[in-house]
């Protein structure tokens, strides 16, 4: 995740990612109720921009867009991150992925091979999702209070997904595996304001003995 709030805007504003990020603490409820709102509705507005850029935006500002996507890896964190935040709204309100997804993917397609091949295609397109529980955000919570490492991205989704506050602890075990993004767990301890160090190959400590408190988080 980039907890950088200083970066040019976007559509949310260096005080929007500031509250998000637990970094302003509204003194009043109708100040955060306003906050809130306002981040809703620039994110309403900005979903339906992207049907502006993909319409009107010229192939050259896209591809200057993407130039580096290859080596920068916020903006490939971003784009995932885009578009689990769809995924994620969709399911909620009981919404297939596939309904934007297969068109999404049909008519880039279609765009790309008339644009690249001057070519008519056809596209058929596969996706399919199996999901089995493996650990509840209580299991998750219950490991952490008992010492037990979880998995960054347990962390991530206990404390981003669920408002889980961690600094009641003084030390958080992460287990390590062969995949973990080690860039990834460093913004997660600079997020709680701890110190990450390394036990072994399969363990490291997120120490939170000197990490502010979480404003907002319960």
């Amino acid at each position: 995740m980039n907890t950088a709030i200083d970066r040019d805007r976007g559509f949310l504003t260096e005080a929007d990612r500031a509250y998000l990020l637990g970094e302003t603490e509204m003194s009043h409820e109708g100040s955060k109720r306003n906050a809130e709102a306002r981040i809703r509705n620039r994110t309403r507005n900005a979903i339906l921009d992207f049907d502006v850029l993909t319409q009107m935006l010229s192939k050259k500002d896209r591809r200057q867009v993407f130039e580096h996507v290859g080596s920068d890896d916020d903006l490939q964190s971003g784009l995932t991150a885009m578009l689990a935040f769809a995924y994620l709204g969709l399911r909620e309100q009981g919404v297939d992925f596939e309904e934007v997804l297969v068109p999404a993917v049909r008519s880039a397609e279609e765009a790309y091979a008339a644009d690249q091949l001057e070519a008519k295609v056809s596209v058929d397109i596969a996706f399919d999702v199996e999901t089995s529980i493996e650990a509840t955000h209580e299991g998750i919570a219950d490991r952490l209070a008992a010492g037990d490492p979880v998995t960054p991205r347990e962390l991530f989704s206990l404390v981003l997904e669920r408002g889980h506050d961690v600094t009641s602890y003084d030390e958080v075990a992460i287990a390590l595996s062969a995949d973990t993004d080690e860039e990834f767990l460093e913004r997660l301890a600079s997020y709680h304001g701890g110190d990450l160090r390394y036990v072994s190959d399969s363990r490291a400590i997120i120490d939170l003995t000197d990490a502010p408190d979480e404003p907002g988080r319960n």
